[in-house]
């Protein structure tokens, strides 16, 4: 019904201007208005009214119509016409449990606590058992509700509100309530009350439903602001910056600390008497690329091959080590340092000369036979959370090398398994059609010896593509689930049979954390890294013992997108190509030479996305 229709006719000709101040909210604006002879109605408003955020063009209309028609004396039908019009229609949204305990409530009218509360209460008196209704209409308002779980959302409207838009605005509420606390429960309920209430004015503006989205008052809500997310990137790019200042600083303080100790233990020579005098052995490192045989052969050929085994020199003793046979001892006892155990805490690394297991020791030491031959395959695996892969491809490695030119006059037997997609690649100045025929690796030119040195020298190269999901080494599975206001997640792994892994490590990327997630239950160890946010789970050997194993772990609500991707690392003394060289056959002597063998599987990318 159009107000400007009720217009006498009499008064049709009068054009009138009339301006007046009003009072909505806590804001004074002014309007105008216009009749011109056409009966259309002009509405007009200051810029104040027009950025008012709880006022809609509806309702200005229905206000300006009022003010406009109350200089009629007919105005009394209208104006209650308007009234009625301009009524809230939701008095209030609320959230209550099975018993009518008020968990949240929000009016949208001027409403004693008495009152509200006793609206409420009397609600689940009124829901019968069976009734497939979703509302209960009484003398004076109507409830329109929608159980969840063992809770009831429900609006308390008048009853000339429209039932189907009702409907539409307890489903917007709905969504809302799941998206600010999943889990659904009186505990979580409270504790989301003010984020809840300020969703419900998003959606709800002057008791009508707002046309907005979940995604839309998530937004609002935020308010999120651009310069606000540049600030907290420079503030935290000036802690992590000063962060490593301190931990450069601490370093100079330990290291001049290690030198002055030094000092004194040199100064006490003549108390503790004589000392052993240590070897120094100078540092041999050994490039992890070799270019090719050498100049004097041409070969040109760059292999990417990283030897597990390359000679390193002895590290400098530990200075952290007491002294040993010193007679007396002078000065304070050294304290640790507490700054650098904080950072520790926190998840840095923190670099210390450290005396080397005996396993390291054993490893960095120079390879001592004159023949010294690396077999490495390298994975490259992406595998998808919900099963399938996206990558799975193989690449191997034969590389060479001998320390004397003499022992250099050679040509090496091998064997391989007839694997499905397995390919060779040979070196240019290696005789392919020997290779082929009889899986003789031997130069182009027997007279000429294989080049010699400390750096590795890559003879054969191979790739394997086409294998299946079964033919995995590790597979790992992610199960996050929301319960109680924490996500608890459990990971699992399973291994095959055809390789016995060394020094797993799974690396599960966590959200933002205050404190270290509560590890439940675990086989094998684990450390939270809190400045990468990650928890390393650490197995040090897979075998026939252990081939499947479990974690479980709790943080606070996420989404399980935040646990991936989950990275994998490992290593295996056996390949699944299964090439090994059998024989080396001298051509310049009758004594075969003394060699040895390295074979290890590790992995590139190893990944479950």
């Amino acid at each position: 019904m159009d107000p400007t229709r009720l217009l006498p006719t009499g008064e049709a000709h009068v054009s009138s201007d009339l301006r007046r101040m009003c009072r909505i909210g806590e804001a004074h604006v002014c309007f105008s208005v216009t009749f011109d002879s056409s009966l259309s109605l002009s509405l007009s408003a200051s810029p104040d009214l027009r950025r008012h955020p709880k006022l809609r063009i509806r309702d200005l209309r229905n206000i300006f119509a009022t003010k406009i028609l109350q200089r009629w004396s007919w105005a009394d039908t209208l104006i209650s016409w308007f009234s009625d019009s301009f009524k809230m229609v939701v008095l209030a949204a609320s959230i209550i449990n099975k018993s009518g305990k008020v968990l949240v409530s929000r009016q949208f009218v001027d409403m004693s606590r008495i009152r509200i509360e006793g609206l409420l209460a009397a609600f689940p008196k009124l829901v019968g058992t069976g009734n497939q209704h979703t509302y209960i209409e009484t003398e004076n308002v109507r409830y329109v509700y929608q159980p969840i779980e063992v809770l009831y959302l429900l609006l308390v409207t008048n009853k000339q509100s429209n039932i189907l838009e009702d409907l539409d605005t307890l489903r917007l509420l709905s969504k809302l309530v799941r998206e600010y606390s999943p889990s659904l429960d009186e505990e979580d309920i409270c504790k989301m009350a003010f984020e809840l209430i300020f969703a419900f004015d998003e959606a709800i503006s002057l008791g009508q439903k707002e046309n907005l989205t979940v995604a839309q008052v998530k937004q609002y809500c935020e308010m999120e602001s651009h310069e606000e997310r540049l600030h907290k990137v420079v503030m935290q790019s000036k802690i992590d910056e000063t962060k490593d200042v301190m931990k450069r600083k601490a370093s100079e303080i330990d290291k001049s600390k290690i030198e002055k100790n030094r000092g004194d233990k040199g100064g006490l020579m003549a108390l503790s008497g004589p000392r052993r005098n240590e070897s120094s052995f100078s540092d041999m490192s050994i490039s992890s690329t070799a270019s090719g045989f050498g100049s004097n052969y041409g070969f040109g050929l760059s292999t990417d091959v990283k030897s597990s085994a390359k000679p390193k020199g002895h590290p400098p003793a530990s200075a952290t080590a007491p002294p040993k046979g010193l007679g007396m001892k002078l000065g304070k006892t050294q304290r640790t340092n507490q700054f650098l155990e904080s950072l520790k805490a926190e998840g840095e690394v923190i670099l210390e000369d450290v005396q080397p297991s005996a396993a390291q020791s054993k490893s960095s030491l120079p390879p001592t036979d004159p023949i010294t031959l690396t077999i490495e395959e390298r994975l490259n695996v992406v595998i998808r959370r919900d099963g399938g892969l996206n990558n799975f491809d193989i690449q191997g490695t034969l590389s060479l090398q001998i320390l004397n030119q003499e022992d250099g006059f050679v040509q090496f037997q091998i064997e391989n398994q007839d694997v499905p997609g397995l390919s060779f690649k040979t070196h240019p100045n290696i005789n392919k059609e020997l290779f082929n025929s009889k899986h003789v690796i031997g130069l182009k030119d027997p007279n000429r010896p294989f080049p010699s040195g400390q750096n590795d020298v890559g003879l054969v190269k191979w790739r394997i593509q086409g294998m299946d999901e079964a033919s995995l080494p590790l597979t790992v599975n992610c199960w996050p689930s929301v319960s109680g206001g924490e996500t608890y997640v459990n990971i699992e792994y399973e291994a095959s049979d055809m390789f016995d892994l060394r020094n797993v490590v799974i690396s599960i990327p966590l959200p933002a954390l205050r404190e270290p997630p509560s590890v439940r239950q675990i086989d094998g160890e684990w450390k939270y890294d809190s400045r990468n946010s990650t928890l390393e789970w650490s197995i040090l050997l897979i075998d026939h013992s252990n081939r499947s194993g479990s974690m479980e772990f709790a943080v606070p609500p996420a989404d399980s997108s935040v646990f991936f991707p989950i990275i994998i690392r490992f290593m295996a003394a056996s390949t699944y190509s299964d090439v090994k060289v059998t024989n080396v056959v001298p051509l310049k002597s009758n004594a075969p030479p003394k060699y040895s063998q390295r074979i290890q599987l590790i992995t590139d990318t190893y990944e479950v996305i």
